[in-house]
């Protein structure tokens, strides 16, 4: 199996983590304030799982899952992420990461920014429109009958298949969102984002085919 490297193990970060090592996968977590802060989830996880820092999580990685806050990405280690695979589920709220004028007008999206940032990376945005819970419970195995999609968006296709491999090992379809210019049809205030998995109220989620988020995707306005 793979081994997935996280920058940023929060909510969604340890919610893929989980995931990614009940499908055989080795994972290397991370954060900004040291791997001496995630000996409790790497202990939780089991010996498939290991805390780090940053830069050797994103050396680690075959994949690599930056899920850090917006105005975080700067942050991001470019040079080891240089060629690897990167799964970004980032978001842009103004209220927590201050104005970005380029998003506010619209003329790129925050994962264009994200990367421009990492330059060789091969960046793709999963993640960014599903409240945590609902990705830990709607795991489905391949074929079951209320298996959920999660909507990928990315300029790579080799990238995206990657993705999309991995997706299915955790439980979940694909739906491709086009490039990451079209990735504005995933982030928050579009119907794709959170409510196709129903309200956050309810933990365990509403099932949501692919079916169901092409037409959440279809129905976004600028």
């Amino acid at each position: 199996m793979t081994t997935i490297g996280f920058i940023g193990s929060g909510n969604i970060g340890g919610t893929v983590a989980r995931l990614a090592v009940a499908a055989g996968h080795d994972v290397v977590l991370s954060n900004s304030r040291g791997p001496e802060t995630l000996q409790d989830l790497a202990g939780e996880l089991g010996p498939r799982a290991r805390a780090a820092r940053p830069a050797d999580a994103a050396a680690a990685g075959d994949l690599v899952v930056a899920t850090v806050p917006f105005k975080a990405y700067p942050d991001l280690p470019a040079e080891p992420l240089a060629g690897k695979v990167v799964i970004d589920t980032t978001n842009y709220y103004p209220q927590r990461d201050g104005q970005f004028a380029e998003l506010d007008a619209d003329t790129v999206t925050s994962s264009e920014l994200v990367q421009k940032h990492l330059g060789d990376a091969r960046v793709v945005k999963v993640f960014n429109n599903i409240f945590f819970r609902h990705l830990g419970s709607l795991a489905r195995p391949a074929g079951a009958p209320d298996r959920s999609a999660l909507t990928i968006a990315g300029d790579d296709a080799d990238a995206k298949r990657a993705v999309a491999a991995f997706l299915d090992s955790l439980g979940y379809d694909t739906v491709d969102a086009g490039s990451l210019a079209d990735s504005w049809r995933l982030q928050p205030d579009t119907p794709a984002y959170g409510a196709p998995y129903g309200s956050f109220d309810d933990p365990a989620g509403t099932p949501a085919d692919a079916d169901k988020l092409r037409v959440a995707l279809a129905a976004a306005q600028r």
